[in-house]
């Protein structure tokens, strides 16, 4: 039985067929429109190209937002011009077929805990290190969603009391500390106090900003200051990982999004970290850290895998 997903991004839409094991058989992609009209029809026209070669069960859409608790109405996107926007229905009506609606963590998330990192255990919570932080929490192999259906929304975990402001309108969130954002953040702190930010400094006088290229040449090549920028980031993930750990007691971490792509680099001085906060360390079973594997698939791999209550 054959799904598609659909990943509704900023910038862009991604779409696949997937067959039971995960696997994508045939992909698409188009700019993301910014009318909501004009994009619930781009989805529509993605999913039928999708289906003219594929016998289709039903369809999984991922969209960043908070989502009702029915999994029918987006109450809120960050993104795009949605509120209380009744998109399954919406969607339901242009496709003709059953539409599921996660959001897109959850999404990604689901994907990995069926098909990547997680596949092996039954509680697993993941967190994508982007420009913000995403989560995912997935307790005796299902997800939770919460009693409102916005479950799991570990980036705005009120990290440091009276801390950066976020965009969410609150401050001390804990992706202003362990993002892709939150690295740059680092950087330039440390290349502003000289010393060991020497190599930050001279990159920045360079480009303008630390790419995230010329920061991954600089950590490879064991730069001092651009090491430290990640123990600070790694360090605040993995105190974050041991108040969750508290709360929910997953088996294991998963860690995605660009950040992840530092591999131990990130997870080394985490688990550290972790250690040093869990209460009562060494006295009880504790999560193992990985890096998530399906990479930028993972949302659309997990929305299809949910489509049409096929798990």
């Amino acid at each position: 039985m054959l799904n598609v997903g659909i990943d509704i991004g900023g910038t862009k839409i991604a779409g696949g067929v997937v067959d039971p094991d995960g696997n994508i058989l045939e992909r698409r992609r188009v700019a993301t429109p910014t009318d909501p009209s004009a994009l619930a029809k781009a989805v529509a026209v993605m999913v039928a190209d999708l289906t003219t070669t594929h016998d289709v069960h039903a369809v999984g859409v991922a969209a960043a937002g908070f989502i009702d608790a029915t999994r029918s109405v987006i109450l809120h996107a960050p993104n795009i011009d949605w509120v209380e926007e009744p998109l399954r229905s919406e969607l339901e009506g242009r496709i003709g077929r059953p539409v599921t609606l996660e959001n897109d963590a959850n999404a990604a998330g689901w994907g990995e805990f069926r098909f990547g990192a997680g596949r092996d255990v039954d509680d697993m919570v993941m967190l994508t290190l982007g420009t913000g932080v995403g989560g995912a929490v997935i307790i005796g192999g299902r997800l939770l969603l919460g009693g409102n259906g916005t479950a799991a929304e570990l980036g705005h975990i009120r990290f440091e009391r009276g801390g950066r402001p976020c965009g969410c309108g609150q401050r001390g969130c804990l992706e202003q500390y362990a993002s892709g954002r939150a690295l740059q953040r680092e950087a330039a702190e440390i290349a502003d106090a000289g010393g060991i930010g020497a190599g930050l400094s001279a990159a920045r006088d360079a480009e303008g900003i630390v790419p995230a290229a010329t920061m991954a040449a600089l950590i490879e090549a064991g730069d001092a200051g651009a090491l430290e920028a990640v123990s600070r980031v790694a360090t605040a993930l993995g105190e974050a990982c041991g108040g969750i750990q508290s709360v929910l007691d997953p088996e294991l971490f998963v860690i995605g999004g660009g950040v992840a792509d530092l591999g131990e680099r990130l997870l080394g001085p985490a688990r550290t970290a972790f250690a040093a906060a869990l209460p009562g360390y060494g006295q009880h079973p504790v999560a193992s850290f990985a890096i998530a594997t399906l990479g930028n698939d993972a949302g659309l791999i997990g929305v299809a895998d949910l489509a049409g209550g096929r798990v």
